[in-house]
């Protein structure tokens, strides 16, 4: 059996445009790099083209799945080793300052073009340009800013509005709004730009160029060298038995499928249960995950049954653009959570992101992902423990109300039961309440054999193909 034909994603424009091309007679992957390219004009508070990535790629014709890791490289090819100064930037997060390294030396060597390039010429059936239109139409006419990317805008006011950030994202002196424009007119030469020289343009062609005179200019580490020599690979996927299906991934630093092993069956738990059992089995590491990184996942199917899912981020976002291109440029360097082996350049950069395919004795059940940094793993857990164990539809499943732990501290979204949070403070925990649904507990999008789900957290929208 197939999933249902359509996409999921982070944001409407997002959705719309993998949605176009589906409907065009593009396979998905076609749409999903077509949704990933309009995301980087639409998401930008999210995501962008300067990024990294990995994707799952589940092949309907063979039943076989195969990652491709599109990830960020440590630069400083061809170079002695430099010493470099990173900006300290403070973002607010509820009462506390959380302190973020950024600026033009945090940001290692994009991967999303070569990626998305990699994606459309094994599995892509559209021409090239055909996929970049949409991500030109929302760069020339704007795009509206929805609730949950404001929320996270204000968050990260402090970096997006560094140097010409501020232009963007607080245009007069005043952060954007809910259902204002974003304008980001230097998108339109970039993606002319991918359209006329290909993806190849970020190595070796007009945004090399530009990158690269910021690199000079700034004191950045990104090198000509690093740039030619940047290649995305495709690898298998890592498997694991849970809950009587079989869930596909990447090993990663989110470890999915050995938390998956771990986690006791959780089908017709109650609250209290499944709270202590979430609280215990998904502990994040504590020294992290108290502000947002730019991240966010989208998933596509059509009706010949392959399914793509695809995660870029900027990690938070270095602060600094392309000028006259209004490309932000990552902060991968920045990012403590990443930095845990020694950065040679050249070598791929960790990361938590987990693009993921659930099957089952018929065929493929489920294709999701999420955004969301240390958050991320116990998102994708909780939401595809309510499709498998409870029952629920793809999109109760990633409304229904999530916690995340850091083992001593539990975040609690409102819906849980007041016995659960009273059980897990009874336990030793220190539970803090939220008072609505919130970005701060990740972003997942999936589709399902009966349609898709999106988080609500990020303003997803998840649109079927008829």
């Amino acid at each position: 059996m197939n999933l249902a034909p359509g996409v999921a994603a982070g944001h409407p424009a997002t959705a719309e445009a993998g949605l176009e091309i589906l409907r065009a007679g593009g396979s998905a992957a076609d749409a999903a790099v077509a949704a990933s390219l309009a995301s980087c004009v639409a998401e930008t508070v999210m995501t962008g083209i300067a990024g990294g990535g990995h994707a799952i790629w589940f092949d309907g014709a063979s039943g076989e799945a195969e990652l491709l890791d599109f990830f960020v490289t440590v630069p400083g090819l061809g170079t002695e080793p430099q010493s470099f100064e990173l900006q300290d930037v403070g973002v607010p997060f509820g009462n506390e300052i959380v302190h973020y390294s950024v600026g033009t030396a945090s940001c290692a060597v994009p991967g999303v073009p070569a990626g998305l390039d990699a994606l459309w010429r094994r599995y892509g059936r559209l021409p090239w340009a055909r996929l970049v239109e949409p991500a030109i139409a929302l760069a020339r006419n704007g795009v509206e800013m929805p609730p949950a990317h404001v929320a996270c805008l204000e968050m990260l006011a402090p970096v997006m509005t560094l140097d010409e950030g501020a232009r963007i994202y607080s245009p007069g002196g005043q952060l954007l709004g809910v259902g204002d424009k974003l304008e980001q007119p230097g998108l339109v030469r970039t993606f002319e730009a991918v359209a006329s020289e290909g993806t190849g343009t970020f190595y070796d062609g007009t945004l090399a160029e530009a990158l690269l005179d910021v690199m000079f200019e700034r004191g950045g580490l990104v090198t000509r060298g690093d740039l030619q020599a940047y290649k995305p690979r495709w690898l298998a996927p890592v498997g694991g038995d849970w809950a009587g299906v079989r869930v596909q991934t990447r090993r990663g630093l989110s470890l999915l499928v050995e938390t998956l092993a771990v986690l006791p069956p959780l089908e017709g738990a109650s609250d209290r249960e499944r709270a202590l059992a979430l609280a215990r089995y998904l502990a994040a590491p504590p020294y992290s995950g108290e502000a947002e990184q730019d991240t966010t996942n989208l998933v596509t199917t059509d009706a010949e049954g392959n399914a793509c899912v695809l995660t870029t981020s900027l990690g938070l976002g270095s602060g600094d653009f392309l000028p006259g291109f209004d490309v932000h440029l990552n902060s991968m360097l920045g990012e403590v959570d990443l930095l845990v082996v020694d950065r040679h350049p050249g070598r791929r950069m960790e990361s938590m992101m987990s693009p993921t395919v659930v099957l089952g004795d018929d065929g493929i059940l489920l294709a999701a992902g999420a955004a969301g940094g240390t958050r991320l793993r116990p998102a994708l857990v909780q939401v595809l423990s309510g499709v498998v164990e409870d029952a629920l539809s793809p999109q109760e499943a990633v409304e229904r109300p999530r916690l995340h732990s850091t083992g001593e501290l539990v975040h609690a979204e409102p819906g849980w039961e007041e016995d659960a949070l009273t059980a897990l403070e009874a336990a030793g925990y220190e539970v803090r309440r939220w008072s609505g649904l919130h970005h701060y507990f990740g972003g997942v999008s999936l589709i399902g054999r009966d349609g898709g789900g999106a988080d609500p957290r990020r303003s997803g929208s998840a649109l079927p193909l008829r």
